[in-house]
């Protein structure tokens, strides 16, 4: 083997381990557990982990826990404590007070109570233009608006590429990236003209992860009994099922910021849902073309009922 065609099987056992993270929060998740997700040796899998991602793997899965933490504990009033510890793989609300604080130096009860005070400033989720849209916010709150509908998703199959960094690097790497994506599923014949969404898919909140830390995947819907190889370089997942709120946006490039404050604000707010703590995505719905350059996309965002 190659030394590219190694590191790319290292990169994407690496996306294997941090998508099985991301889906079992709620359990114990040893090192035995998580190497064997990845395909490596638990003797040499914690060194592996660090050298690729320059994060020891404890302090990673703790990172996402503690980010989810606050997600929950800032837009999930109806979740106390312990209910908040169960969901992220924690015995009991102690153990969950304490990692907290460990991590972030204040307590969840002070977190909660400081951000529905100052909840204003910091609730522009998407990194997108984010100066541009905080300066804008007093004159023109919701310059953009959309049609919302609600959708019960069925689960879908996936082929990814990822990007980690901060949105500005994405917007500069998107179109190679896009063309990876394209290139490797073609050569496969996972392209079926109609069936297949083109979307990306974030997995880390802006509100809470460092720029530097965010993870994108590009991806192409397959077909559910399409078989596809991971290659090295398109990685396999599922999209997962369950209540989504859709905003249908025609827009132009510099408003995707809008059309995310708009869900998030001021549908969200009045809807009877609160976000359920998954990850939300775009799907593309054209190619823009043409002086106006519209992009019609649909924003998902995860959703429940909220309970009172």
């Amino acid at each position: 083997m190659s030394d590219q065609k190694c590191q790319e099987e290292y990169i994407r056992r690496i996306h294997k381990v941090q998508d099985y993270i991301e889906h079992h929060l709620e359990k114990s998740l040893s090192i035995e557990e998580l190497s064997g997700a990845a395909g490596f040796s638990k003797y040499h899998f914690c060194r592996i982990f660090q050298g690729m991602l320059h994060e020891p793997l404890a302090h990673y899965v703790n990172r996402i826990r503690m980010e989810n933490a606050l997600f929950l504990l800032a837009h999930r009033t109806d979740k106390n404590m312990t209910d908040i510890a169960y969901e992220l793989g924690l015995s009991d609300s102690a153990v969950f007070s304490r990692a907290f604080k460990n991590f972030y130096g204040v307590s969840p009860r002070e977190y909660r109570k400081e951000y529905s005070k100052n909840c204003k400033d910091s609730f522009l989720l998407s990194e997108y233009n984010k100066d541009t849209a905080k300066k804008e916010w007093a004159d023109n709150p919701f310059p953009v608006t959309g049609q919302i509908t609600i959708v019960n998703l069925e689960e879908k199959q996936v082929a990814y590429v990822r990007h980690t960094g901060t949105y500005e690097t994405l917007a500069k790497e998107y179109v190679r990236l896009i063309q990876i994506l394209f290139e490797h599923a073609q050569k496969q014949h996972l392209l079926v003209e109609g069936q297949n969404w083109v979307l990306a898919m974030y997995h880390d909140n802006p509100e809470f992860t460092q720029e530097s830390q965010f993870r994108t995947s590009l991806c192409l819907t397959v077909p559910k009994d399409f078989m596809f190889q991971e290659d090295g370089i398109l990685g396999k997942m599922n999209l997962e099922s369950g209540l989504y709120a859709v905003g249908h946006f025609q827009i132009q490039q510099n408003q995707y910021s809008d059309a995310w404050n708009y869900m998030y604000q001021e549908w969200i707010s009045g809807s009877g849902y609160v976000p359920r703590n998954s990850y939300p995505f775009e799907v593309y719905c054209n190619v823009p073309a043409g002086e106006s350059l519209i992009h019609e996309v649909d924003i998902y965002v995860p959703i429940e009922p909220i309970h009172f």
